[in-house]
């Protein structure tokens, strides 16, 4: 049974302190609650049209993940059962529920960490561009979704447009400092391992992904979303062929509708027909399934 969809909480006498394109996040002293709404973007556009149990796919794959590799990183996760939430939140435990996160406030670092052991996306046309990705030289005669040799760890940050742009290793250790980001990409490409060896022996191929980290206290911890299909790549590995795009269970269903009636990429954004988020919301599902084993 498919929940409600949530395009924004209304939480009566609280606010956000931010709305992101998918998240509402909310303060509380040293924590924040996080609540993942059915919100989707496209082309820096959030669309109008929620896609159905999205966020509670969002966030019940994160939790997976953190419980998954909490014996390699702490992260900022304190609860997501509501009875351990601050008393004014559970009144509202029918949005909350299955969607939301308690964390603990995180000061943030502003180098995204991005693991990649396929060649895809970005990666693929600065390949093709320089033979390179993010400084990194890779071996000549590379296709499109090839598998690299080794994951390598390419580094971005949220360049003014609100796109992530890739920079170099370098580059990262001037913004936070060598010994840091040194320790950022070493803990990146273990948990990317880690993960990536898990999703195999389920079908799945994780191709890249993007972790974010802060300090709780002098600790680096995971933080935000982890390994999900808003900020991962996962490929079926029945239907891998390297040589071109793959099929992924992510948002570039949407994608391509929006390309096939030549949308402008300009607001307002269109509405999406019932299929399509539909089509949609069963792939986001359907990533769920693959990895857990387990139905939403």
């Amino acid at each position: 049974m498919t929940n409600p969809i949530l395009l924004e909480t209304d939480l009566p006498g609280l606010a956000p302190v931010v709305r992101g394109k998918v998240r509402d996040i909310y303060r509380f002293d040293d924590r924040l609650l996080i609540v993942a709404t059915d919100r989707i973007s496209a082309f820096d556009y959030i669309l109008a049209t929620g896609i159905p149990d999205k966020g509670r796919v969002l966030t019940q794959l994160s939790l997976f993940w953190f419980d998954f590799l909490k014996d390699l990183t702490p992260t900022h996760l304190l609860s997501a059962n509501i009875d351990d939430y601050p008393e004014p939140l559970r009144a509202h435990r029918e949005q909350l529920e299955g969607r939301s996160m308690l964390v603990r406030r995180a000061e943030m670092i502003q180098v995204e960490c991005v693991a990649r052991g396929y060649l895809s996306g970005s990666g693929w046309k600065e390949y093709r561009q320089t033979g390179s990705v993010c400084g990194i030289r890779l071996p000549a005669g590379l296709k499109e979704s090839d598998k690299l040799p080794e994951p390598i760890f390419t580094p971005a940050i949220k360049a003014q447009t609100g796109h992530d742009e890739n920079i170099s290793f370098e580059r990262a250790a001037e913004l936070a400092g060598a010994d840091l980001v040194a320790q950022l990409r070493d803990r990146t490409l273990e948990i990317y391992r880690r993960a990536a060896d898990y999703a195999a022996t389920r079908g799945v191929l994780v191709a890249d992904t993007k972790f974010e980290f802060g300090f709780v206290d002098g600790t680096l911890v995971l933080a935000d979303e982890v390994l999900t299909p808003d900020s991962s790549r996962f490929w079926p590995a029945e239907t891998y062929q390297p040589g071109g795009a793959q099929p992924s269970y992510d948002k570039q269903y949407v994608r391509d509708y929006l390309e096939s009636i030549q949308w402008a990429k300009q607001p307002p954004a269109p509405p999406l027909p019932d299929e399509v988020a539909r089509q949609t919301s069963e792939k986001y599902k359907e990533a769920y399934r693959a990895i857990t084993g387990k139905n939403l």
